[in-house]
């Protein structure tokens, strides 16, 4: 019977995955459209969060923060600092400086290294081959594929940095939901939550051109940055990181840029450079080679803990 939950939960897992490969590709290329357009970095993370709040104040509610209380105030609050809305403003910073594409691979690259790192220090994680293979892999491709804004304007240097930075945050969220053995629904509403309390501050004195854009941009963007990627796909990676550990959730992240980039030729006409296709083929190659490495260095460390039981 355990067998069969346990199965059954990581089919389950792995649709989440796949779904949250999807959301993540349309929110890189959505936001870069409404920056190139109308949108500042602060407007698209207050539309993000404000519907990701609309989502899960409900639910929250109706369970009389009894799981927020749970949870604790402090680790909320250092899951929203890690997730919430520091998050995406260092996203869109980045992405008024560099394409869609060089956030779909730089982040998801950058989640894999540290996740690698911060796991073998505070979990002790075995570190296979593969693995070890794999995260060497994703040095060479984030070397390779920032090495054109290293010749060319410093904004898209700046821009790779700030992604590379998300990827430390985003990492380290990963880890203390693991540590913690956080609820996907109550982490997510959390951060989602907590994101909404400097809005109106945000408001007031951040820069924003939201007046200049259609009812239609707005309304589109509450729905891919705020319900989709701000509440659908934090619940989604959650999950995923909860059910099969933060390593092998990172199996899921070589799709990002793969789907961002073909959707962004499409939509934005931002083509990579040659150079940059193969520092992101060698980065997916990094990323799934290090996420089967985790998964196989955790089957060993299970079996070799049910021997000595």
């Amino acid at each position: 019977m355990a067998d069969t939950r346990d199965s059954g939960n990581s089919g389950l897992a792995i649709i989440a995955g796949l779904t949250m490969i999807g959301i993540y590709a349309i929110q890189f290329v959505a936001a870069r459209f409404s920056l190139r357009e109308h949108l500042t970095a602060t407007d698209l993370a207050a539309l993000r969060f404000g519907g990701a709040g609309a989502v899960f104040l409900p639910i929250v509610w109706r369970g009389g923060f009894a799981s927020m209380r749970a949870l604790g105030w402090r680790r909320a609050l250092a899951l929203a600092a890690l997730a919430g809305l520091p998050y995406p403003l260092i996203i869109n910073w980045g992405l008024t400086h560099a394409p869609a594409a060089h956030a779909a691979a730089l982040c998801p690259a950058s989640i894999v290294f540290f996740s690698f790192l911060l796991s073998r220090v505070v979990f002790n994680d075995g570190a296979s081959r593969q693995r070890t293979i794999g995260v060497l892999a994703i040095i060479a491709g984030l070397s390779l594929f920032v090495a054109p804004a290293r010749d060319g304007t410093g904004g898209v240097l700046f821009g790779d940095m700030l992604f590379i930075g998300s990827g430390l945050m985003f990492s380290a969220y990963a880890v203390l939901v693991r540590r913690w053995r956080a609820d996907p629904v109550t982490a997510t509403a959390a951060v989602a939550l907590l994101s909404c309390l400097p809005l109106p501050a945000l408001y007031l004195f951040a820069p924003s051109h939201i007046h200049a854009a259609a009812a239609t941009e707005i309304i589109s963007q509450i729905v891919v940055q705020g319900i989709l990627a701000g509440a659908a796909a934090m619940f989604l990676y959650t999950y995923v990181v909860r059910q099969l550990g933060p390593q092998t959730a990172s199996l899921f992240l070589p799709g990002i840029p793969i789907a961002t980039v073909v959707v962004g030729m499409a939509v934005l006409g931002e083509t990579p450079m040659a150079i940059q296709f193969a520092a992101i083929a060698i980065m997916a190659a990094g990323m799934g080679l290090s996420a089967i490495g985790g998964r196989i260095a955790s089957k060993r460390l299970d079996a070799a803990a049910q021997a000595g039981s």
